[in-house]
C-alpha cells in the first residue's frame, strides 16, 4: 500500500463527515456536468472519494463506474444508498479502465494527486470513445500565494496533507492538450481561481 493510499484511508471517516464549504458552487458544478451527460452514456469517475458526486449524477446516464484507490473511501461509498446503475470499485487512476471505452471520464480534484499526470491523461484519452468528454476540476497549487504554498508544504511534512503536483493552470491546460484533447470550456465554480473546472473533448477522428 502506497503512502498516498495510507493517508486517504486514515482520513476517510473525517473526509466523509466534513460538510462542503460552498454548497452553492458544488450544486452549480453538478448542474453543469449533468447538462453535458446523455441517458446512454457510460461514465467513469476517477478519485470518487466517498461517492457523493457519483450518487448525484448517476441518474442522468446508463451506467456510472466510480473508482478510488482508497479502500476506506470506497467502503463508505458502498454503504450509501445508490442506484442500480452505479458501481463503486477500488482502483487507482492508472488501472481503472475495465469496461471501457467510456463516453465520459470525470476527474474531480484528482489530477493534482496522481503520480504521473501525463501518463494518467494518456490513459484517459486511450480509454475514451471518439468525441468523448473529460470533465475535470483540478487544484493548481503553483498559482496559490506563496504563504499558502509554504503552509501546505508544512502540512505535508507533518502528514496532514497529501502529496500534490504543484503545477500552474497554463501547465495543466497544456498537459490536457498534449494528451490529445481539445479544451472546450473552462470555468471557476466557487471563490478559488486556482481550482479550474475544465471540459475537454477527444476528437472524433
Amino acid at each position: 500500500m502506497s503512502k498516498q493510499q495510507k493517508f486517504w484511508n486514515r482520513i476517510a471517516g473525517r473526509y466523509a463527515a466534513r460538510p462542503l464549504k460552498d454548497m452553492a458552487a458544488y450544486d452549480a458544478m453538478i448542474g453543469d456536468v449533468a447538462s453535458r451527460l446523455k441517458p446512454g452514456d457510460h461514465v467513469l469517475e476517477l478519485g470518487c472519494g466517498t461517492g457523493g458526486t457519483a450518487i448525484r449524477l448517476a441518474p442522468h446516464v446508463s451506467h456510472w463506474t466510480a473508482t478510488d484507490f482508497s479502500a476506506e473511501m470506497i467502503k463508505i461509498a458502498q454503504d450509501k444508498p445508490a442506484g442500480a446503475n452505479q458501481t463503486f470499485k477500488i482502483a487507482d487512476a492508472e488501472n481503472a479502465y475495465d469496461g471501457g471505452p467510456f463516453d465520459v471520464i470525470c476527474a474531480f480534484n484528482v489530477l493534482h494527486l496522481v503520480e504521473n499526470q501525463p501518463a494518467t491523461l494518456a490513459q484517459i484519452f486511450a480509454n475514451m470513445k471518439p468525441g468523448g468528454l473529460l470533465i475535470s476540476k483540478t487544484w493548481c497549487f503553483a498559482d496559490l500565494k506563496f504563504k499558502f504554498r509554504l503552509l501546505f508544504r508544512a502540512l505535508q511534512f507533518a502528514g496532514l496533507f497529501p502529496a500534490v503536483k504543484p503545477h500552474s493552470i497554463p501547465e495543466l491546460r497544456q498537459s490536457i492538450i498534449d494528451a490529445g484533447f481539445e479544451i472546450t470550456d473552462e470555468r471557476i465554480f466557487g471563490k478559488y481561481p486556482q481550482n479550474p473546472y475544465i471540459v475537454a473533448r477527444k476528437p472524433e477522428t
